[in-house]
């Protein structure tokens, strides 16, 4: 435990101190986002105040993740484990792929940045190259980082071919990363609602480190390899996100950009993963899920009837062209996000206390 506190404290500092040099930078050669402005026929919500924000503050995020992971582990002396540099891979892999599409929209003054295909294309190369990696690697129990069997709150009798496998892995990480990126569209909604998702993962892992068939094996023990180290990636994504949304908050002096939105969706996916609780991630990125089939009941109704169910997708802009102010859709969002985390807490818990 001492552990997740000190990796979620190192990058808590360094996201919250680093975070205002990145503006600064970022000001001082005026690299900001293009907004989007309505037009005949295209009316988008009001969001003129916001040109001139710098954006591609994501990389605070990442260099704040990889500093409090790897600081800890500098400071205790600890060996790095396969699991942790996984989900980091992806992470920064992810990161790379939005920072090219960032940099479209900064420096082309773009604002639809990478073509949709381009973008999926450089997803698709580091979900497979993660998924590949995930089941390479055994400990002395012989267990991977990831399983290829579905896993619920542990790995099902339901065993994937490698082939599917690795489609499956892309599909979770390429369904997260594209909900956080769809979520990202008001200050502070995105990043709030993925520090409870990290969170939640902190909560999953510590409590499958105490319960490892690593110390003792019974018949409801947790496979999960190492963890605690899993704890510490999830500990240092939180606090590596919480020290930028205080820049992020409505009005947002800096916005994290696809650079942190496609980050944060690997991260969660990841985790996802390797912690063997893919089917509860619906719940624990509920928000996200939420917003991606909005959009997608959006396209599909408009396709198939030429209508459309909301004003306009994704549903927090829906709200704000109702009128509501961007702070209330902000924090009720996120009480939805809560519900959705809670609820697949317990039954995580309730899995336990049933066996």
């Amino acid at each position: 435990m001492r552990l997740v506190v000190i990796a979620g404290a190192i990058a808590t500092l360094v996201s919250f101190l680093g975070t205002p040099l990145l503006i600064n930078l970022l000001r001082k050669h005026g690299y900001s986002q293009a907004i989007r402005a309505s037009r005949e026929g295209e009316i988008y919500p009001a969001h003129e105040g916001k040109r001139g924000t710098p954006s591609m503050g994501g990389l605070a995020i990442i260099i704040a993740v990889l500093a409090g992971y790897f600081l800890t582990h500098l400071l205790t002396w600890r060996p790095v484990s396969i699991g942790a540099l996984l989900v980091l891979y992806l992470m920064v892999g992810l990161g790379l792929v939005g920072m090219a599409d960032d940099y479209l929209k900064i420096f082309k003054q773009r604002s639809t940045g990478l073509r949709a295909r381009t973008k999926l294309i450089g997803q698709a190369v580091v979900a497979f190259s993660f998924a590949y990696l995930s089941v390479q690697f055994r400990d002395e129990s012989g267990n991977t980082a990831a399983s290829m069997a579905i896993s619920f709150v542990r790995d099902t009798n339901f065993v994937l071919p490698l082939g599917l496998f690795l489609l499956w892995v892309w599909f979770l990480v390429t369904a997260t990363t594209n909900g956080v990126n769809l979520t990202d569209g008001l200050d502070g909604l995105a990043v709030g609602a993925a520090i409870m998702s990290f969170l939640a993962y902190v909560l999953l892992a510590i409590w499958q480190y105490g319960q490892n068939c690593a110390f003792e094996v019974t018949e409801f023990c947790y496979n999960t390899q190492n963890p605690l180290d899993l704890a510490m990636v999830a500990a240092a994504t939180a606090g590596a996100s919480f020290g930028f949304l205080w820049f992020n908050t409505s009005p947002a002096r800096i916005f994290m950009g696809d650079t942190g939105s496609l980050a944060l969706g690997g991260g969660i996916a990841g985790l996802a993963i390797l912690t063997r609780t893919e089917l509860l991630l619906p719940l624990i990125a509920g928000l996200f899920l939420i917003t991606t089939l909005s959009v997608i009941g959006q396209v599909g109704s408009f396709k198939l009837t030429g209508k459309r169910i909301f004003r306009m997708a994704p549903l927090h802009h829906h709200f704000e062209m109702l009128g509501w102010p961007e702070i209330q859709i902000v924090v009720r969002f996120w009480i939805i996000q809560g519900l959705c985390i809670g609820a697949g807490l317990t039954i995580f818990y309730a899995e336990w206390v049933r066996a």
